[in-house]
């Protein structure tokens, strides 16, 4: 029964061959052995055994319309180091010539008026790995063209060949199998390099790159609230040793669960609204005043001054209760520092030890002028 969906001319491919070459490879050459039978040959007086001809790049995107032009030109020089296809540019590689390189069974007979080329395997059959088995300089030199060093290539021949033989499957290109498995083990190799390189121990003076705070910023969290994260962050990780290689990746996931988790606690509402007129604090807002050490009573004493503050200038926030803390922040900080002039000018008559002025400046350091929210 002919499916609507299945309209147009199939692919088919040998499992086998796909196993061996790998399957983009083996679609491009069924594909290709598709379009030698049906198209017109050229013919070439230098080499009588192969069968060519004529293609245009334009038409290979139509007939592989899955792939894009870098992929179908990947792959077609995969399967020319394969020594699977020749090809010959035309027209400054606007069209190829195009050719199997067929040379099994040359004396087989057309079928049916038509000779279609067969697609070769390696060898003529399939076989296990030999137990001495070893890869010849060619696909050594094709693993050395990706810059792979040859012990590299040649510490890999026991392992692979032990866990072929263990599987005890059938290949027609052994070679190819261990090329394919040498260029996936250097990809891990320099992924392994590369992360060990860049790995490394917190340091004490660490702070986000300018990239990751823009990324944080962006993403609407508030640039007081991410610096403001960075020392217990620093201090988290120096105490622990732990060596990592991406650390401004850590705290950009360390930031957004922080945000996600303050905006929650105060249930943030993006709606811009103005002041309620009985509007008052969340106990949320009172317990970060309080490990901030910013007397309750007294910022309880602030809600009146600042509603009518807010209720006069006829103002919309997104959170009052950030707003108040800005606000507590700052008066409690001009606190302060009135109370140090103060020491300061009674310090003739009064005994202050050099400790009490020190808490007094890191207190007043503490809570200097910083935006919560904007």
């Amino acid at each position: 029964m002919k499916s609507p969906i299945l309209s147009e001319r199939q692919l088919l491919i040998s499992p086998t061959l796909a196993a061996t070459i790998g399957l983009e490879e083996a679609v491009m050459l069924q594909a290709i052995a598709d379009l030698i039978e049906y198209r017109e040959k050229v013919k070439r007086n230098d080499d009588s055994a192969l069968i060519w001809i004529k293609v245009s790049y334009r038409e290979l995107e139509s007939l592989l319309s899955f792939w894009d032009l870098s992929e179908i030109k990947r792959i077609q020089e995969s399967l020319q180091n394969l020594g699977m296809i020749r090809i010959e540019p035309l027209n400054s590689n606007v069209e190829i010539l195009l050719a199997i390189n067929d040379q099994v069974h040359p004396k087989e007979k057309p079928r049916r008026g038509k000779q279609r080329p067969k697609i070769p395997p390696s060898a003529n059959s399939a076989g296990l790995v030999p137990v001495d088995w070893q890869p010849d300089q060619n696909w050594i030199r094709l693993c050395k063209q990706h810059s792979i060093p040859e012990d590299f290539i040649k510490q890999l021949v026991p392992e692979f060949v032990n866990y072929w033989r263990d599987r005890g499957q059938s290949r027609f290109s052994w070679g190819n199998a261990f090329y394919k498995h040498v260029l996936k083990e250097w990809r891990n190799e320099q992924t392994r390099r590369g992360a060990h390189e860049l790995a490394s121990t917190m340091s004490a003076d660490w702070t986000p790159s300018p990239e990751a705070m823009g990324i944080l910023e962006n993403a609407g969290i508030n640039p007081s609230f991410i610096q403001d994260a960075v020392p217990e962050f620093v201090l988290y990780w120096r105490e622990r040793g732990a060596v990592h290689g991406a650390w401004n990746t850590k705290f950009i996931e360390h930031i957004r669960r922080q945000w996600a988790k303050f905006t929650t606690s105060f249930g943030r509402d993006d709606t811009p609204k103005q002041i309620p007129d009985d509007w008052h604090p969340s106990l949320d807002c009172y317990e970060i005043l309080q490990l901030a050490e910013i007397n309750e009573e007294w910022a309880r004493s602030r809600v009146p001054e600042f509603v009518l503050y807010w209720k006069d200038r006829q103002q919309v926030k997104s959170s009052w209760n950030t707003v108040f803390l800005q606000f507590i922040k700052q008066d409690w900080a001009r606190q302060l520092k009135h109370l140090e002039s103060a020491e300061i000018a009674n310090a003739e008559n009064q005994s202050i030890t050099g400790s009490g002025q020190q808490r007094l400046k890191e207190k007043f350091q503490q809570f200097a002028d910083r935006s919560w929210a904007e």
